[in-house]
């Protein structure tokens, strides 16, 4: 074996003993789930048995993980910048793990908008926090308020939009895919609010 290959394999043996333990598994009960004997599993996870593509394979999906995960070494992108958007007073953040997912923190100062067909509905979900300031959330029939510190989570079929109460909030949203998609058309000059 290279440096390199000792230095993935050390980290992939890590990697097994601390999902196993951060599920709150014994060896038994890990050992168990992989259809391994126990002290195969404790040599693999000190290093007295060599690591067999067969069983990475076999312990990435008892510990609810895939292959690529479990040898994944690339960690050299940790912090990144967000994309600016003036035109909607937004910062965004693509989540790398899941290329589908974006954060996005946006400032608002008007409310909702009062006409419901204004109100957007799209597939998707959406989850947001308020960071400062009270949001309104306007989610089918309802009205939400929505305080700092709190969160709200919904399925962006349901017609929705958000707004500030009360003057100005600032709100972090991740939005998935399909939701993201939706908000990153051109505006009609419609609500320009993230919902």
């Amino acid at each position: 074996m290279t440096q390199i290959d000792g230095d993935l394999d050390s980290l992939v043996r890590k990697r097994i003993r601390a999902l196993r333990l951060a599920q709150g598994w014994s060896l038994e009960e890990l050992a168990g789930r992989a259809r391994l004997s126990q002290s195969t599993l404790s040599r693999i996870e000190t290093g007295q048995r060599r690591l067999a593509l067969d069983s990475l394979v076999t312990l990435a999906r008892a510990l609810d993980t895939t292959l690529d995960q479990l040898v994944e070494t690339a960690a050299d992108d940790v912090v990144s910048s967000p994309v600016i958007d003036n035109a909607r007073g937004q910062l965004r953040w693509p989540i790398k793990a899941e290329p589908g997912m974006t954060v996005i923190r946006q400032r608002m100062t008007e409310p909702p908008p009062d006409n419901p067909s204004r109100m957007r509905a799209h597939p998707g979900r959406e989850w947001l926090v308020v960071l400062s300031g009270t949001a309104v959330l306007l989610l089918g029939n309802r009205r939400l308020r929505i305080e700092t510190n709190q969160a709200a989570e919904f399925p962006t079929m349901l017609p929705h939009a958000i707004g500030a109460e009360g003057g100005p909030c600032e709100v972090l949203g991740i939005f998935d895919r399909d939701a993201r998609r939706s908000h990153q058309r051109p505006d009609t000059g419609a609500d320009k609010s993230p919902s």
